[in-house]
């Protein structure tokens, strides 16, 4: 198994996995639309996207957008997707997937790496919290729903 810095070459496998990843929050399944937002990230520098490999086949993802903390003055890295196929899960490749996205905010040297999670996703909320995350209780996040 291994972890790598994903690129425009690994659109096809990352595309099915990320409308996989849409499916599980309750989206309509459209690989076109997939590919192409995943295409455009890419092409843009949008974002940053680790990808986990078994033996030629590419099993999940993790998806990274960045930000900044005004108050810090440095960079936040917001944890945005994560996604294992079921063949794969409890297999300890979130984990990696996880480690080599922490790993890479600390080096581009972010103050944090910040993530939400759907309330029902428990095993999600496991993971973090086994990684160090810790529930924001000082802050409340609003949303504005544009669409």
């Amino acid at each position: 198994m291994e972890v790598f810095l994903a690129n425009i070459n690994h659109l096809e496998s990352l595309s099915i996995l990320f409308d996989r990843y849409r499916v599980f929050y309750n989206q309509t399944s459209d690989i076109e639309a997939a590919k192409e937002f995943i295409q455009e990230r890419f092409k843009n520098n949008d974002s940053v996207v680790f990808a986990a490999n078994d033996n030629g086949e590419i099993i999940g993802f993790t998806q990274l957008y960045p930000s900044f903390s005004s108050v810090s003055m440095k960079r936040v890295w917001i944890l945005n997707d994560l996604y294992v196929k079921e063949s794969h899960r409890q297999k300890r490749v979130a984990t990696l997937l996880m480690n080599a996205a922490q790993e890479y905010a600390k080096v581009s040297g972010a103050v944090r790496v910040i993530l939400a999670t759907h309330i029902s996703n428990i095993n999600a909320q496991k993971l973090y919290k086994s990684q160090g995350y810790i529930k924001d209780e000082e802050f409340y996040h609003y949303a504005l729903r544009l669409q």
